[in-house]
């Protein structure tokens, strides 16, 4: 019996001095500020995650400006940027500034803040859509005809003035 008796205090023993050897490299060293057997990552995992706030920010806006010179400024993803030749059913911008830019409409309803100068005419998808624009001081609201060419901006001002693009709104 005493032979057995040593033995297992002998595994006993070599098992606490494992795991008191796990917790000083695991948790932390005395004398680093970390007490024994505290693990480091329990003070960041204390903190709790960051929160992730939506701001509704245009992706990548940066990079489209500086390809493309339009500004976008945040929308609801309802209504995003798209390449003319993609699709059909896509709302088309002509701007005297940037040509033709098109964008492609999901959802049932969206808005996209942006700026485009010298905007002149909007092709309507089969979405009813609105379109903000200002000239100097003065803004100016136009609702866009489904599927169809509406004049906005210079070609719908009767002192011919450029007009800014500011916002789209759309409804199915």
């Amino acid at each position: 019996m005493k032979a057995r008796s040593a033995v297992v205090r002998t595994v006993g023993a070599a098992l606490g001095a494992g795991a008191l050897a796990w917790l000083a490299v695991a948790g932390g060293v005395a004398g680093t500020g970390t007490p024994v057997g505290a693990s480091a990552m329990g003070s960041v995992a204390d903190e709790g995650p960051g929160y992730a706030i939506e701001d509704f920010g245009y992706p990548n806006a940066d990079k489209i400006l500086a390809e493309r010179g339009i500004t976008l400024k945040r929308g609801d993803g309802h209504i995003v940027l798209a390449d003319c030749a993609s699709a059909t059913d896509l709302l088309e911008v002509w701007s005297r500034a940037n040509d033709k830019i098109c964008f492609r409409v999901t959802g049932t309803s969206g808005y996209l803040t942006l700026e485009i100068p010298a905007v002149f005419a909007v092709k309507g998808n089969s979405y009813a859509a609105q379109v903000d624009m200002t000239t100097g001081t003065e803004q100016k609201k136009f609702d866009v005809n489904k599927n169809a060419w509406t004049p906005v901006g210079e070609s719908a001002d009767e002192q011919g003035r450029d007009f800014m693009l500011l916002e789209i709104r759309t409804t199915k």
